[in-house]
């Protein structure tokens, strides 16, 4: 890792552009979520074009920008950029676990929709857009206040 450490910035850079590129994504699924739970009967042209919004959505954009933030945060703790020592960063790495654990929930959901199986309700999907941006507060409150 040392012969990276000339490159933290651009790492971090990289970091930063792919958990905002995630994070658009995981707001953005379950909005897609509730719009079809509610309004595309199954097998329907609607349903069809959900199911390819959601999935490309998925694959494209959301499982990329995850893999890079994983890879770029894993550097940067690799290259001392964090204190294991402190609350504010057990904080930020739980809670990136289980944003990537929402991520993961998102994925499921979408294969319910992709073989008709959903029985979940808009209003399951409007309270799961909501742990994204819980989760999004205590990291950046975690990294750039770091009150604990």
């Amino acid at each position: 890792m040392d012969i990276l450490i000339g490159y933290y910035d651009w790492i971090k850079a990289v970091h930063i552009m792919a958990v905002i590129a995630w994070m658009a994504g995981l707001f953005y699924l379950p909005r897609l979520f509730v719009y079809h739970a509610e309004r595309a009967a199954v097998g329907s042209e609607m349903d069809k074009t959900f199911q390819i919004m959601e999935e490309k959505l998925l694959r494209v954009i959301m499982t990329p920008a995850m893999i890079v933030a994983w890879v770029a945060g894993l550097m940067m703790i690799g290259m001392g950029g964090f204190d294991w020592g402190s609350v504010w960063a057990w904080v930020k790495i739980i809670s990136v676990v289980l944003m990537s654990g929402a991520h993961g929930w998102m994925s499921a959901r979408r294969k319910d929709f992709a073989t008709g199986q959903n029985t979940r309700s808009g209003r399951t999907y409007r309270l799961a857009n909501e742990v994204p941006t819980v989760l999004m507060v205590f990291i950046v409150i975690a990294v750039i206040v770091r009150p604990f």
